[in-house]
């Protein structure tokens, strides 16, 4: 007997996965909790857990292939015979991408008459079939077209019926975005869904009313610090901050339909770039947690964040965002977009002599001017505090 294996809902905001590799070979014994797959997620790339021991069955989901949760990437059978049984003897390695084969030079000659419409010709020159193609069923004039027309495979007939050269031609005549057309040629790159994910939550933040204030504060001396007691500057920025909001409480908080909510703990997350963005993990209770065990976890979370290993429970819910690009010296300044579920994020620019541009974006619901410009006062206080070993 095969049970399907689904596509897992890995965090709260994931509607989709991208297979990324399979962990497993088709007929190798897999134990309860072991990891079959890994998948990326909106954030990060997480495995996928065997639920119950068996042996890895197909048909397997081809690597770079994008699944909606719930939907079933392979199977778990209860024996190594029956998960045999269903690999063919060309079954490809299901931890290797495909390969595509080369497509035939030309198509019958009936094609001579048969031209690109305009709105193929806009499109990128030709080039190979993209690897997410690569598992779509189709004739062999059907991809040797699509080669020459720029057209994605993935995007042309159904998911259940093989693409033939009339499904190329109509996915070929499909108006082109209106901001590109009448510009050059150009070619689609699919959004990984890390980057997705970052487009769709810039774009609902951009319904909160914000504002901005800039001011200076003292940051030579903080840097000065950090090197003394060996943690990270950016570390000691969000201890201020977290004891400036103490001071502060409405940066803490944040605007609901139902009124302002109020939290009782700092959780600030620091923007980190990754290969593929932005990412923020988030130091919680910043405020009242040692500073060196606090160093510690920073260290441990930014590995994660760079080998794309942190989970959605290290970077979401944080309470207030710091951004800093202080390490550019010719960001003199610069402003950031609120995201969702805060009512401020700090941005940081290069120190120039003793002290630093820094903007304070501030939700307009939550707080107001004289509340931003007594947050930032207070702010420059902490700064000096902590720089004095307080």
């Amino acid at each position: 007997m095969k049970q399907d294996i689904p596509m897992p809902a890995l965090s709260d905001t994931m509607s989709n996965g991208r297979l990324v590799r399979w962990v497993k070979h088709e007929g190798e014994a897999v134990k309860h909790g072991e990891a079959i797959a890994e998948v990326e997620t909106d954030k990060a790339i997480m495995d996928v857990e065997a639920f119950h021991d068996g042996y890895l069955s197909g048909p397997l989901v081809p690597v770079d292939t994008e699944i909606a949760v719930g939907k079933t990437i392979g199977y778990l059978a209860d024996t190594q015979a029956e998960a045999l049984a269903a690999v063919g003897p060309k079954a490809a390695d299901p931890a290797q991408p495909r390969v595509a084969e080369p497509a035939p030079a030309s198509g019958p000659s009936s094609s001579a008459t048969l031209e690109p419409p305009p709105t193929a010709a806009r499109r990128a020159s030709p080039e190979p079939v993209r690897a997410a193609s690569l598992g779509t069923r189709a004739s062999p004039y059907a991809r040797s077209l699509a080669q020459r027309l720029g057209v994605d495979l993935t995007k042309a007939g159904t998911a259940t019926a093989p693409v033939h050269a009339s499904d190329v031609m109509a996915a070929a005549q499909v108006p082109e975005p209106g901001e590109l057309k009448g510009g050059p040629a150009y070619r689609i790159e699919r959004n990984s869904s890390f980057r997705e994910a970052t487009a769709q939550a810039m774009i609902a933040s951009l319904g909160t009313p914000t504002f901005r204030v800039t001011a200076t504060l003292p940051l030579a001396v903080l840097i000065s610090r950090a090197k003394q007691v060996q943690h990270s500057v950016n570390l000691l920025i969000a201890r201020a901050c977290a004891l400036s909001i103490l001071e502060h409480p409405r940066f803490n908080a944040i605007y609901t339909p139902d009124g302002i909510a109020w939290r009782d703990r700092v959780d600030i997350a620091i923007a980190v770039e990754s290969a593929e963005g932005l990412i923020t993990p988030v130091l919680r209770d910043v405020a009242k947690r040692p500073l060196p065990e606090l160093s510690r976890e920073w260290a441990a979370l930014l590995d994660k964040a760079r080998t794309r290993r942190i989970t959605p429970a290290e970077y979401s819910g944080a309470t207030f965002y710091v951004s800093d690009l202080g390490m550019f010296p010719g960001v003199h300044s610069f402003e950031s977009i609120i995201p969702q579920g805060a009512a401020a994020l700090l941005s940081i620019g290069a120190v120039e002599g003793e002290r630093a541009l820094c903007t304070l974006n501030c939700d307009h619901r939550v707080v107001f001017g004289g509340d931003a410009a007594r947050f930032l006062e207070t702010l420059e206080r902490q700064i000096l505090a902590l720089a004095a070993g307080a």
